[in-house]
């Protein structure tokens, strides 16, 4: 192996445990991953999970309760619903909807906003003030009002969803790109590789960009959490994923009219919703304890 590949690999090997060693004592951020793995497990392998399938209707089984309650059955651990559908497997089911919405939203908003940051950041001038007049005034509508009138209009579906979300979204990631860039323009690097004839779009996405790469990933991390809520919003409000396709916020909306007598209906996807945000949020924390230490003293 060449000497300089060695280095490389020490150097990669002793990244990874620093990261492990900070995870470890981070007992949130240990958590939080748990969490993350366990429900991209579950997306991954919800149909061998799953008991019985979500999308089969028995209505002699119709609103059962939990298997430890009087009167439930073993075969359905968390109760049935209105159609005498299996709970436990829908929500099985409903985490892919999550992860898939959550993180193809936040990688279109995360794609466009950094695009545009790094175009106002760098080269300032007429292009940065259009851009950031269009941000303030996209930031100045509230994002859910922008996204019912989009879903309303072009109709509810899984990509309708993603493309919505992302497009209502990139404007945080440009302002957060733009302030990070031009705290860097002026860098000896930037002014080395400019000095050497370096192609504009070489230093900025290759030199600047990756400076602030990490940044950006923790941003993206904690705004997973947010797309899903916003997912879980518009689908409990009816103008989000559609039946039979199985959604965690369709399941709130079909269990709120019966609250008062089958609790578990709406409980248990509310849990699901609360602990894949939960362990996303402890996630994002700890990265953002990595790669920004100055956090770790305003928070001590």
């Amino acid at each position: 192996m060449p000497p300089g590949m060695e280095y490389d690999v020490a150097k990669k090997t002793n990244r990874f445990v620093f990261l492990l060693k900070s995870l470890l004592r981070s007992k949130t951020g240990f958590i939080g991953l748990l969490i993350v793995i366990g429900v991209v497990f579950t997306a991954l392998f919800a149909p061998q999970l799953a008991p019985q399938s979500p999308y089969t209707i028995d209505l002699d089984k119709m609103l059962l309760p939990p298997a430890w309650m009087e009167g439930g059955n073993p075969d359905h651990l968390l109760g049935t619903d209105n159609l005498g559908r299996d709970v436990f497997s829908r929500i099985l089911y409903g985490s892919r909807i999550s992860l898939i919405v959550g993180i193809c939203a936040v990688a279109v908003a995360g794609a466009i906003g950094a695009l545009l940051g790094v175009i106002c950041g760098y080269y300032g001038g007429i292009a940065d003030h259009i851009i950031m007049r269009i941000v303030e005034a996209l930031i100045a509508l509230p994002n859910i009002l922008l996204m019912l009138v989009f879903v309303s209009v072009f109709g509810p579906s899984v990509l309708t969803l993603i493309l919505v979300m992302g497009g209502t979204t990139w404007t945080g990631y440009t302002r957060l790109i733009r302030g990070e860039v031009l705290s860097l323009r002026e860098r000896d690097f930037v002014r080395a590789a400019r000095s050497i004839g370096t192609k504009d779009r070489v230093i900025m996405f290759r030199h600047i960009l990756a400076n602030v790469f990490s940044t950006f990933i923790v941003v993206c991390t904690m705004n997973v959490a947010g797309a899903i809520l916003s997912e879980a919003s518009l689908s409990f409000l009816g103008l989000g994923i559609q039946p039979p396709t199985i959604s965690w916020g369709y399941m709130l909306n079909e269990g709120r009219t019966y609250l008062a007598t089958s609790w578990w209906l709406a409980t248990f996807p509310g849990l699901a919703i609360t602990m894949t945000v939960l362990g996303i949020i402890f996630l994002g924390d700890w990265l953002r304890d990595v790669f920004d230490p100055r956090s770790q003293g305003r928070r001590s």
